[in-house]
Formats: structure tokens, sequence, C-alpha cells
């Protein structure tokens, strides 16, 4: 019982966290999960917007227009995709790239239906971050996936090709091999998952997630929906496209302003020292290197992109240096670059997991600081200072107990409606309910520490780091 009462005070603990930090949400806590949703996807006030906002949401619409186009979509589908993400202007960020089967992504895209089918919406389109590592934790990460308890391989990798190795890891062949760690593991459930998953090769394994997940969607989500992921992939031809034009903010300013960038990173360093630390770090700037299979970081350095351990200079900080890496895949954006041009710039309001509320706000607020140090673009600081919630938490929301793909089995013959019974069961549960433990919040240091920095008055909501939250 004691163990029961500290998990449910840890719990109470990050929920008057978030409430500290998002006044907004507190009312949401006692209200059925789906007006939580709901509020997600509202879209956010019309205001007027400066040119910079305007040509990236452009850009930004052009890349998922050639991504709908490139996985198939119908072309009446992907302009509903487009026109609907212009006018509702929401983007859920958080879930890596899983199978959708995945309980992390599964719950999320519910929550994410919830919200978007209380607007009387058809389309859905989710990034998912493909830079992570095939293996996160012992037999856990998109190359690992649990069926009937047992972790299965997905692509029946060896543990020499799956440690330091990332979703973006190439070249092939990658194969749903769905390797049991018990050699006589059976059953229907992974007869099934053979059944549905793609027997071709691919070149790399979030390739072969992604079309996994395209004839996965239908079957455990109905076909009301168009669905669409995009990934750091797609990120990078955008990157190539904003650094293509000659006149855009990201050729203009972050690679050929003077300083701008430098202020940039010497403001998550400076993060990084303050008391909002150990929420925003410079992992690598801007760009994650790919050579022989293994992301390493860069550093800016005299205008190069430099591979610290060894001294490298991999890049010039140049469009036409970046533009050719980007393209052959050995650069790939790094999660503040690919916030500014999917979140920051279109203002497009970002859904996230357990981090993203924090690191989130802060990217902003230090992007902000290097235009004012700078100098520079007063109307898009403006519009950041006064954009409706940029972002909230919306990855993790539900947590379930439930398995995914046993939910599908005991449910394949029940009907076509899979969408509406799914909305039925999970939208009237209170929101505190739905969240669960909260376990990916309560076992982690770092929001223990921030419940005592807020409690001691170490950080405040006032602060001037959290006014672009």
């Amino acid at each position: 019982m004691d163990e029961l009462t500290a998990d449910a005070d840890a719990k109470q603990a990050v929920l008057g966290s978030l409430a500290t930090l998002y006044p907004w949400m507190q009312p949401y806590y006692s209200r059925p999960v789906r007006d939580y949703a709901s509020r997600l996807f509202e879209s956010p006030l019309q205001k007027a917007e400066p040119e910079i906002r305007r040509r990236a949401l452009t850009k930004l619409l052009k890349t998922i227009r050639n991504a709908g186009k490139r996985n198939g979509l119908p072309v009446k589908a992907v302009s509903k995709i487009c026109s609907e993400l212009e006018e509702r202007r929401v983007l859920q960020t958080g879930p890596h790239l899983f199978l959708l089967l995945e309980p992390e992504a599964y719950y999320t895209h519910i929550l994410s239906l919830l919200g978007l089918s209380a607007h009387g919406c058809s389309t859905y389109v989710s990034y998912a971050v493909s830079t992570v590592s095939l293996v996160e934790k012992p037999r856990k990460g998109p190359g690992w996936f649990t069926v009937n308890g047992k972790p299965i391989n997905v692509f029946g990798l060896s543990r020499s090709r799956m440690i330091g190795y990332s979703l973006l890891t190439g070249p092939g062949p990658y194969r749903f091999e769905l390797v049991p760690t018990e050699p006589n593991a059976k059953g229907d459930a992974l007869a099934v998952l053979r059944g549905i998953l793609p027997k071709t090769p691919f070149e790399r394994p979030a390739h072969a997630i992604k079309a996994a997940n395209l004839m996965l969607w239908p079957k455990l989500f109905g076909r009301s929906f168009a669905f669409l992921q995009i990934d750091d992939e797609d990120i990078a031809d955008l990157v190539v496209d904003h650094l293509s034009d000659d006149d855009s903010w990201l050729r203009t300013r972050l690679l050929e302003h003077p300083t701008l960038a430098f202020d940039i990173v010497g403001g998550l360093d400076r993060l990084a020292a303050s008391p909002w630390s150990g929420w925003l770090t410079r992992g690598t700037d801007f760009f994650w290197f790919y050579e022989n299979g293994k992301r390493l970081p860069l550093r800016l350095i005299d205008g190069d992109l430099v591979h610290t351990s060894t001294g490298t200079k991999v890049a010039r900080f140049t469009a036409s240096d970046i533009i050719e890496r980007l393209a052959n895949r050995s650069l790939i954006p790094n999660l503040l670059l690919m916030f500014l041009v999917v979140s920051i710039l279109p203002g497009v309001r970002a859904l996230g997991g357990s981090y993203q509320p924090l690191y989130y706000p802060l990217m902003r607020y230090v992007v902000c600081q290097a235009l004012e140090t700078a100098g520079v673009d007063e109307d898009l600081r403006q519009a950041l200072a006064t954009d409706d919630m940029p972002g909230a938490w919306g990855h993790r929301v539900i947590e379930c107990d439930g398995d995914p793909l046993q939910q599908f089995l005991d449910g394949r013959n029940g009907g076509t409606d899979r969408l509406s019974s799914l909305i039925d069961r999970f939208g009237d549960i209170p929101f505190t309910e739905a969240c669960g433990s909260m376990s990916s919040f309560v076992t982690d240091p770092p929001w223990h520490d921030l419940h005592m920095r807020l409690r001691q008055r170490v950080v405040a909501p006032t602060d001037e780091e959290w006014a672009f939250s």
C-alpha cells in the first residue's frame, strides 16, 4: 500500500508541475479525455502573420504533399490532408517511429483521433522521430516488438547490428523477420502479424516501418481517416527546399547571417548552465552526421560542421555543402532544426511526449533570444510571443495495459467501424484515469527535480525562459 501511495503521490506531483507551467490544463484533469484531446486540436487563434511564417507553411505543405504522393495516397486525400493541416495547424510530433501496434504509438494515435474527430476532420498527419536507435533499452525500441509477452526481433538483426545503430541506418536489405527470442514460440498473434506486414526488402529500417504502418492503419483504425506519417527523411527534404531558396529564412538567417547560428548554440549552452538545465541539451549543432550506420554529433566551428571526436570537417556551413549531404542522407536535421521548419517558423502547434512540454518552450526561447541579440525579424519574434498554445502534452497521455495486437485479434471479426468503437471506448474515460500511473514521468528523475525546483521557486512560470510556452 505504501508503494501505491508513493506512486499516486508522484503522479500528483507531475500533474501539479504541469498545471503550474500550463494553467490551462488543470480544468481538464476532472473531465473526459476527449475534451482534452479536442482542445489540443482546436485551430490556433487567427492573427496577422509575417511573410516568414507564410512562406515556411507553404514549404511544409509542399513537403507533406510530396510525402503523400510518394506513399501512394490518392490525390484527393493528399489535398484534403494539406487543407486540413493548413486550417488546423496542429501536428502530433510525439511518437518515435514504431509499428502502429506498439502501445506507445497506438494509444497516442487514439488520442489524436479523439481530438480530430471532435472537430469533424478526416485526415491525420503524424511526424515520427526516426533518428532514434533500433534498441533504446534492453530488448526495447523500434527493433523489438512484444507478442504474447515475449520479445520479437523485428528485423532478425544480430546484437552487433542493432546496438548503436539508427532507424535511418542503411543500406539494407531489411525484412520483417519477426524472430522470437524463444525458438519454439508459436501462436495465432505472430502468424497474423507475419501475414499483415510487407514481405519485400527495404533499404532502411525506417522505410520498412513506414510501409508497414500504411498497411496496418486501415486494419487498426478503419478507413474514415486518411493517414500520413512523415519522418526525418521528409524533414531533410524540407530543409533542402528551404536552403535551395535564396531568400528563405533558413538560408539568409541560419546559414548566412554572421552570428545567428552561433547565438543559438550559445543560448543552448547558457540554458544548460541555468536553473532550467537538464531539459534542452546541445546534443549536436543543427545536424546529425551518419557514417557507417552510426549517428554522430557535430559542432559548428569557424564555419564548418566538425566531428569533434576525430576533428574531421564534415561539411561547410553553407547551402551547397549541406544540400548535397542532406540529399545523400549523410546529414540529417536535429530536433531543433526539425522544430524550426515544422513548427516555430510555420506556426504549427506541436504535440509531444514527457520531455517535449518542457524542452520545446525553452527551444522557442533560445531562438527568440538569438533573434533579439542579432537584431533581426521583430515581426517573427512578435508572432512567437503571441502564439496560441504553441505546444502541449499530447503523447503518452493515454496509458493502458491492453495489448493492441491482442485487441486487434479479439475484434477483427467484430465489424468494420473500428474507429467509432475506439472513440466510444476511450473518449469518456476521465483524464486522470486515462493517463494511468504516468510511468514515463514518475520514474524519470528530471520530473522529480522539476517538482522540487518549482516548490523551492528555483524556477517559476514567470521566468523569462518560460515566456514562449
